[in-house]
């Protein structure tokens, strides 16, 4: 402390509370700064977040939504089987041209001129090409509609669909919109009188890839995803819940168990493109697993998730206090019992909430999963795991490469999909903690 004196009035001024004064308010300056940076950047990485679920939910969530157009469609015997063979031929019925049933109920529907080539074509081509596809399983699945006039909904082609949302400005030159007048004022009569109308894109969910826009869906991905993730909880769990117990509670502590440990963690750090270089030569190349399937995916991501399970089990056994051993021991248990009977048990919360993590995080890979090949153009869901398939974010990753408009708003369509798989698997893990944990 250092004391001085006042000239002329022999005072004796010290200067220590003066200068605890100024270090207190350099403390809490620095500490409004520092909140100040906190709040800062917390606030910088919600308004990112926000930029992007806006941009990805305002681009996709049309893709739920689908433009239809019913036609009164007549299955006319004259088109089908004109020779009525279907009897003794059903194949007749698959060989039909539907596409010209499709063509007249436009013609009748919009009063067309039928000898009026470009007017005949452009009104066909504002149905989805695949239409005729429907028609044609509709009259195998029931012959008796042959003759009939049924009013049938079809998909519009993915132009009109994207018109009809919007997407596609009518404003601009004709020349430069895959919509041309003609058809924009077709749209709007049969808007008018309902036959054009948007419904739930229910082909979203249930159909597979296709070339058309307005046709693809995401059915083989989720059945692929499902897959993967059944092998992934089946393999991961039991073997990363086995490994953690024994590392834990029977490994002696030497530098072999150490050196375990080390690569467990360094193993959780691992990029995931090198577990799919691994799946390629080991399960592909040396193994033989087909190419593709859903079974060879299913262990990469397992390979990939050990670490993540093994960390967290590892972490909940250790959560639960030593007491619990020793009373368990002190009681008259074995090792084993005391692991399985009371440790196990109480760390089961911390258990199941690293392994949801594990498995959101495998949901969300792709690059693994490009190597081995399930990248691949499938059209049908596949029956086991070992037949050829894809993934929710592979999917994704092959239609943003399309160059069709309308690929861009099934790309956020199967991003807001999976956003949504990733929430509610997260949203489990956090409610399981809650209900179970237990508080020491």
């Amino acid at each position: 402390m250092t004391d001085i004196v006042s000239p002329g009035q022999g005072v004796v001024v010290s200067k220590a509370p003066e200068r605890r004064d100024i270090g207190l308010k350099r403390r809490y300056a620095a500490e409004r700064r520092f909140r100040i940076y906190g709040i800062a950047a917390i606030s910088f990485g919600l308004i990112f977040l926000a930029v992007l679920l806006t941009s990805v939910v305002s681009k996709g969530y049309t893709a739920f939504l689908q433009t239809a157009i019913t036609l009164p469609i007549e299955f006319s015997e004259k088109t089908i089987d004109p020779n009525n063979k279907r009897a003794t031929d059903p194949s007749v019925l698959i060989a039909a041209n539907y596409s010209v049933l499709i063509r007249d109920a436009m013609v009748k529907t919009l009063n067309l001129n039928a000898s009026s080539r470009p007017e005949v074509r452009d009104a066909t081509a504002m149905i989805s090409k695949g239409a005729p596809i429907q028609l044609r399983d509709m009259v195998v699945a029931d012959p008796s509609l042959i003759g009939r006039t049924v009013n049938i909904t079809l998909l519009a082609d993915a132009n009109v669909d994207s018109a009809n949302k919007g997407q596609i400005d009518l404003k601009v030159d004709e020349k430069n919109r895959k919509v041309n007048d003609r058809q924009v004022g077709w749209m709007n009569q049969l808007a008018e009188t309902g036959a054009l109308h948007k419904k739930f894109n229910t082909g979203l969910f249930v159909n597979g890839n296709s070339s058309r826009p307005e046709a693809a869906g995401l059915g083989v991905a989720l059945v692929g995803s499902l897959y993967l993730m059944l092998i992934v909880l089946v393999l991961s769990l039991p073997i990363g819940v086995a490994a953690s117990i024994y590392l834990e509670e029977f490994a002696p502590k030497n530098k072999l168990t150490d050196l375990i440990e080390v690569n467990i963690n360094n193993l959780a750090a691992v990029p995931s493109i090198v577990y799919g270089l691994l799946g390629l030569a080991v399960f592909i190349n040396f193994a033989g697993l087909p190419r593709s399937a859903s079974l060879v995916g299913g262990l990469v991501l397992t390979l990939m998730t050990l670490p993540t399970i093994i960390i967290a089990t590892r972490a909940a056994l250790r959560a639960v206090p030593p007491s619990i051993r020793s009373a368990a021991l002190g009681l008259g248990a074995s090792k084993m019992q005391m692991v399985f009977h009371h440790v196990l048990p109480l760390a089961m919360p911390g258990i199941l909430t690293g392994t949801i993590i594990g498995l959101a995080h495998a949901l969300g890979e792709t690059a693994p999963l490009l190597l081995i090949g399930m990248v691949a153009f499938v059209a049908n869901a596949p029956a086991t795991p070992m037949e050829p398939s894809t993934a929710l974010p592979v999917q994704v990753y092959m239609w943003a490469n399309e160059a069709e408009r309308a690929f861009v708003e099934r790309t956020s369509g199967a991003i807001i999909v999976l956003l949504l798989f990733l929430i509610l698997m997260n949203l489990g893990a956090i409610l399981l903690r809650r209900r179970f944990e237990r508080r020491w």
